[in-house]
């Protein structure tokens, strides 16, 4: 049986995530700031909602990027270097994750980010948790990502792209970002060959929640984000 949270009721152990479901923990509870931020301490995620329940995962291996990591290949260096993309950091968060939500999935019936998910969300961006890197041309929005910074933890949450490459020149940037930070780990959730391409791998639910612990413990640079210098040497 998949425990079902009442409003005051903790998460289970992770180690209860059904593996032959995705990860997939509990459901239910609600998505308030300080019940997703502990949440993201557990390595627990919301991914949607069912009739307004959110359903909680914590899978095992978990795909993450280590900075270090990032592959920059030949093709999105030289597009890097071309300047046809103008990138912002938290200008349009609201505009990201609607350009996320909207965007269809190989093998998913529409989207995961519901309209509760997405209030939950923009609600941790105003209190300076959540965070948009967002890739602009011609004075529009054509792609970009969103995800949370916890201490020097960054939780990868979604990203889309209207044009070639332009969730990547995101991604390339929030790599940069991150360096400058001193950022240890990017959780990218679950495995895709995308990320993959891009340096993710996985690794152990125990070596996730090791890093999570001392990551999330180190001091938090969450103001950075607002005055973010975009302009990078590539």
């Amino acid at each position: 049986m998949i425990p079902f949270l009442g409003p005051h009721d903790p998460f289970p152990p992770v180690a209860q995530a059904r593996e032959d479901m995705g990860g997939l923990l509990a459901v239910g509870a609600d998505l308030r700031p300080d019940r997703l931020l502990d949440a993201y301490s557990q390595g627990i995620f919301p991914w949607g909602t069912v009739e307004g329940e959110p359903i909680w995962y914590s899978p095992d291996p978990r795909m993450v990027l280590f900075p270090a990591e990032f592959r920059l290949h030949r093709s999105l260096h030289k597009t890097l270097r071309s300047g046809k993309f103008e990138v912002r950091f938290d200008s349009n968060f609201a505009g990201v994750m609607a350009g996320c939500a909207g965007t269809p999935r190989p093998g998913q019936d529409g989207t995961w980010i519901t309209d509760e998910m997405m209030e939950a969300y923009i609600r941790l961006h105003e209190l300076g948790w959540a965070h948009s890197v967002e890739t602009w041309a011609e004075g529009e929005l054509v792609g970009g990502l969103y995800g949370l910074a916890i201490g020097r933890m960054f939780y990868g949450e979604s990203m889309f792209a209207r044009r070639t490459d332009a969730s990547k020149v995101a991604f390339a940037h929030l790599i940069r970002h991150l360096e400058r930070g001193e950022f240890g780990m990017i959780d990218c959730q679950m495995r895709t060959e995308h990320l993959a391409s891009l340096g993710g791998r996985e690794i152990p639910r125990a070596d996730f929640l090791a890093g999570v612990r001392a990551l999330t413990a180190a001091p938090t640079l969450r103001q950075s984000w607002q005055t973010v210098d975009a302009v990078f040497d590539w």
